[in-house]
């Protein structure tokens, strides 16, 4: 046994918090903690030691807020909203638009049949959280995720969508299950034209299995008839949301990449998040569906032939030399992204044509750092013209795909969210983002966490903490009683499959029926 760190965790019974040990062991990285009450625990932290200290190499830390919500009282994770303590500012704020949803998923951890009570905030409300996002010090917050519960089951959507536009965000993007954007064409164009940049697409796979086990119902016509529908309205950004459970899709993931590079005319990331299980559960069934990033990442490598190899990942913080450049060439601060180097891990896919490549076999990503790094410290002495044309150098002489290089110098040259778009827009997002549950919990990581909700009480809440240990306490704070007049009904998911098949059927869609067909000959194991 090799001792890492310590730290402090939660208990997963009575979430007091208690202290805890991060050490390695037979090349995985554990956690150790004891409960006074509860007794003793032992959980598994990430798969494989040698990516955990690759990825502590590239760990930054980031800007602190300079206004923060509250005050330290009784101490992280309990002083949330946020606190003095916390280590970084907002990449992605989140809003919960409403707690009630059509579906009734046994993974899920927000809807209103879960909790009991209705919690749907008012458009006022809802705007004075986005407010209180855009007046983040030193950094605005530039995205913002409309969430739930079911977004869509909400009338005024588009409406909020184009509030959080005339306030400032950059990027807006909705969080779903795509039963409404399957359902209605006319929808998707109404979300475009609101100003949607991006469709999170909960997708579980591109096989019936992984649905019936962990939805409850085959929805995979559902999901192609969704992105159909969102490409027809022309939706560019739709990012794949897998959620990750061991022996249920974890043998999808080479499937689900394959997919999105076959769609990459529409799909622009997919977002592997490992299932995180925020309430109690019995410990042996809690360990058979639990997988750790690096797990995710030898899948990858292994289902996608090597096309993507665990060495072409990076942690998020990594790419703060980058964010640090455009900071500094336009004078004012870019979100760093300096979230903890054990949150998650990401790479991109490249596309040009039909050639497809991880983009650390087009760049020497760690010279590429390093040159920005340089780049900074000559920007520090006011060399703006030396250190541009240094950058400028080194990255074309490291870039080994002269289709990268333009859009490369459109970023050293603009130096702006707009030319960082075109960029991305022509590779492929692949990452894996595993949020943490009472069991695994470390206030390390929630410290040093970049994605915050922002609530009705004027708080602004690290993710993790949100959903283990402030969302009941937030909730019933603006909770209403289910009634017949504002509940949201089991949607009827086998009508709207069987309508879509047979519109596909009549139409011979061979995009539709090369993914369906095969599914729907094989049927849920």
């Amino acid at each position: 046994m090799q001792f890492i760190k310590s730290t402090r965790s939660l208990c997963p019974e009575c979430l007091c918090v208690v202290p805890a040990t991060i050490y390695e062991e037979g090349g995985k990285v554990l956690m150790s903690k004891s409960c006074p009450t509860h007794g003793d625990y032992e959980e598994l932290y990430w798969g494989d030691y040698a990516q955990y200290t690759r990825a502590e190499s590239y760990a930054h830390l980031g800007r602190m807020m300079k206004n923060p919500r509250t005050e330290e009282n009784k101490g992280c994770p309990h002083d949330c909203g946020v606190c003095p303590n916390h280590k970084s500012t907002t990449a992605l704020g989140i809003i919960d638009v409403t707690n009630r949803c059509n579906l009734r998923c046994p993974v899920c951890f927000a809807h209103a049949g879960a909790a009991g009570y209705l919690y749907e905030p008012t458009f006022q409300q809802i705007r004075g959280m986005m407010e209180n996002l855009m007046a983040n010090d030193p950094v605005w917050t530039p995205a913002l995720q409309l969430s739930g519960g079911e977004p869509t089951v909400r009338e005024d959507l588009p409406e909020l969508v184009e509030l959080a536009k005339e306030l400032g965000f950059v990027h807006v993007e909705v969080n779903t299950n795509g039963i409404r954007m399957a359902e209605s064409p006319e929808y998707c164009r109404a979300l475009k034209r609101a100003g949607v940049d991006a469709v999170y697409l909960q997708f579980d796979g591109v096989a019936p299995e992984p649905y019936m086990r962990a939805r409850g119902f085959n929805l995979l016509p559902i999901k192609l008839r969704a992105i159909e529908n969102l490409k027809n309205a022309d939706f560019f950004s739709i990012v794949l949301v897998p959620v990750v459970i061991k022996g249920v899709n974890d043998g999808q993931i080479g499937d689900i990449l394959r997919f999105a590079i076959d769609n990459r005319d529409c799909v622009r990331a997919v977002n592997f998040q490992p299932v995180s299980v925020t309430g109690r559960i019995n410990r042996t069934d809690r360990k058979s569906m639990m997988i750790t990033i690096t797990e995710v990442m030898e899948r990858a490598e292994t289902q996608t032939g090597g096309l993507i190899k665990e060495s072409d990942w990076y942690p998020v913080p990594s790419v703060k030399p980058l964010t640090d450049f455009l900071s500094a060439m336009k004078d004012e601060c870019f979100v760093d992204f300096c979230a903890h180097p054990h949150c998650g891990m990401g790479t991109y896919l490249f596309m040009d044509g039909d050639e497809v490549q991880p983009i650390k076999r087009l760049v020497d990503v760690d010279q590429a750092l390093e040159a920005f790094t340089r780049a900074n410290e000559k920007l520090e002495k006011g060399d703006e013209i030396l250190g541009k044309l240094e950058l400028t150098a080194s990255l074309l002489r490291n870039i080994k795909f002269r289709a990268l290089s333009k859009y490369v110098s459109d970023v050293i040259l603009h130096s702006d969210y707009l030319s960082l778009n075109r960029m991305h827009h022509k590779m492929v997002l692949v990452s894996t983002m595993h949020f943490m549950d009472p069991y695994n919990f470390d206030l390390d990581r929630v410290q040093r966490c970049v994605i915050h909700y922002a609530t009705p009480d004027g708080r602004i809440i690290p993710f993790c903490t949100m959903n283990n240990i402030h969302r009941e306490s937030v909730e019933k704070m603006y909770a209403q009683p289910i009634t017949k007049d504002n509940v949201t009904p089991l949607y009827d998911v086998e009508a709207l499959t069987r309508r879509i098949l047979e519109e596909e059927k009549e139409s011979h869609d061979t995009w539709f029926q090369d993914y369906v067909e095969p599914a729907i000959t094989r049927g849920p194991e």
